[in-house]
């Protein structure tokens, strides 16, 4: 019975190994994320230096701080990454601490939602590519790809300044 354990939770360890989903990274610990919408660029940073840049994609209506829900925008400001999600909609998702107290005061003196839900995440499961560009609802769209890479790259509470 021991031995049947044993090999069961081997064949486990050795399956979850192999995943795709999911990556080890042990490099320098990301200190913050910058995201330029103008050049739809992302940059995982150490302090000062750049660990990696990736391109990304936007909300449908890139242009401008999500200030309500169905807007199609891509929030401005600092937020921080406050969840994480394997078993998203999308393949992985990292959440974004949007809407913030301003967000909320603002959307609710003209009788509004904010919204909420704002992700960097990958593409629709079962699809390998995006919608065209800056199809999301106001999330940040990568690669499935580059996804893994930053999911295992970026812990949760991690600062994330998104520029115009």
């Amino acid at each position: 019975m021991r031995l049947a354990k044993s090999l069961v939770v081997l064949l486990l360890l050795v399956t979850a190994a192999g995943c795709s989903k999911f990556q080890r990274y042990d490099g320098p610990e990301v200190t913050q994320i910058i995201v330029n919408k103008g050049d739809r660029r992302m940059f995982l940073m150490h302090g000062t230096d750049v660990l990696k840049v990736y391109d990304v994609e936007l909300g449908f209506t890139a242009e401008g701080h999500k200030q309500f829900e169905g807007d199609g925008k891509t929030p401005e400001g600092d937020y921080k990454i406050d969840r994480r999600n394997p078993n998203s909609s999308f393949h992985l998702s990292l959440g974004i601490s949007y809407p913030n107290e301003n967000d909320i005061a603002f959307a609710k003196a003209a009788g509004k939602s904010p919204g909420g839900d704002i992700f960097i995440h990958g593409r629709p499961n079962g699809k390998r590519r995006g919608l065209g560009p800056d199809w999301t609802a106001g999330c940040i769209s990568v690669s499935n790809r580059q996804m893994r890479k930053i999911y295992a790259m970026v812990n949760d509470g991690t600062p994330i300044r998104i520029t115009p």
